[in-house]
C-alpha cells in the first residue's frame, strides 16, 4: 500500500515538474516578448529600424498551409492504404515502412542540405517558397503517415465488421464508420506536422532563404518566423524584438492547436 502511494506521489511529482517547466518557458517567454511588443513589429514593409516580422508572419502561413495542402493527403491515403487496403502478406509493406521510420529519423538538417542541393540548385535555381515547401512536405510525411496509421489501427475492428454485415460497402464503411473514430488521431497528427513546420528553422534557411522582404509568389525567397527570430537573436542588435517573434510563434502554434482540436471534436461528433 505504501509502495503504491509512493509510486502516485512520484508519478504526480514527475507530471507538475514538467508542468511547472513548460509554464516557466512559456512566461519567460511572453513576459520577455510583451514587453518589448509595439506597432512597429507588424508594420507591412521591413526596415533596419522596425525589424517588422509581418513578412514572416505571411509566409509562415503560407508555407504551413501549402505544405499541409500537399503531405496531408498523400499522408492520410497512405496510411488507410496501410491499414485498411494492404495485403500483411505484401512485400512492400516493410519497405513502406521502414521508408517511413527512416525519413523519421533524418536531422532537419540533412533535408535542408538536400533541398539546397536539389530544389534550390538543379530545380528552381535560388531560394524560394517552392524549395522550402517541398521541403518541408517530404519531412513531415513520415509524422502524417505514422499517425494516421495509429489512429486506424485505434479503431476496433468490430465497428467495421458491424458496418459491412450491414451491408455497407468497403469505402462507405471507412468513410462514414472508420474515420468519424480515427479523426481526432488523425489531426493530432497534423497538429504535430503543423508545429513541425512553424518551429522548423535549419530546413527552412537552406531552402526558403532568409529575405525579409514581404511574399510576391512563390518564386520569391522570404523567411518564416523561426528563421526571423533566429536572425535577429544571431544579430544582438534586436533581442528584445526576438522575444516578441517567440511569443506570437507561441500564440500562432495555439491557435492553430485550438482550431485544429475543434474541427476534430466536430468531426467525430458529425458536427453536433
Amino acid at each position: 500500500m505504501k509502495t503504491n502511494h509512493f509510486i502516485k506521489g512520484l508519478v504526480w511529482a514527475a507530471a507538475m515538474f514538467t508542468l511547472g517547466i513548460l509554464l516557466f518557458i512559456i512566461g519567460f517567454i511572453v513576459w520577455n516578448g510583451f514587453s518589448s511588443m509595439n506597432l512597429s513589429l507588424f508594420e507591412w514593409e521591413y526596415t533596419t529600424k522596425n525589424v517588422s516580422m509581418m513578412p514572416a508572419i505571411i509566409s509562415t502561413l503560407v508555407v504551413v498551409g501549402v505544405s499541409l495542402l500537399i503531405a496531408a493527403p498523400i499522408g492520410v491515403f497512405t496510411g488507410f492504404y496501410l491499414v485498411e487496403y494492404a495485403d500483411r502478406s505484401s512485400k512492400i509493406l516493410p519497405i513502406i515502412r521502414l521508408a517511413t521510420d527512416t525519413l523519421a529519423a533524418v536531422p532537419s538538417i540533412v533535408y535542408g542540405l538536400f533541398g539546397m542541393l536539389f530544389f534550390v540548385n538543379r530545380v528552381f535555381g535560388s531560394f524560394s517558397h517552392y524549395a522550402g515547401i517541398l521541403t518541408i512536405t517530404i519531412m513531415i510525411l513520415p509524422i502524417i503517415i505514422s499517425s494516421t496509421e495509429e489512429a486506424l489501427l485505434s479503431v476496433h475492428n468490430s465497428l467495421r465488421m458491424g458496418s459491412l454485415a450491414l451491408g455497407a460497402g468497403k469505402l462507405r464503411t471507412i468513410f462514414t464508420v472508420v474515420l468519424p473514430v480515427a479523426m481526432p488521431g488523425i489531426l493530432s497528427g497534423l497538429i504535430l506536422a503543423t508545429g513541425r513546420i512553424v518551429g522548423e528553422s535549419a530546413a527552412l534557411l537552406y531552402t526558403l532563404g532568409s529575405s525579409s522582404n514581404m511574399i510576391r509568389n512563390l518564386k520569391s525567397p522570404g523567411r518564416t518566423l523561426a528563421v526571423h527570430m533566429y536572425v535577429l537573436s544571431q544579430e544582438g542588435f534586436h533581442v528584445k524584438e526576438a522575444y516578441s517573434t517567440a511569443t506570437v510563434l507561441i500564440i500562432l502554434v495555439l491557435t492553430i492547436n485550438w482550431l485544429s482540436t475543434r474541427l476534430g471534436n466536430k468531426l467525430a461528433t458529425g458536427g453536433r
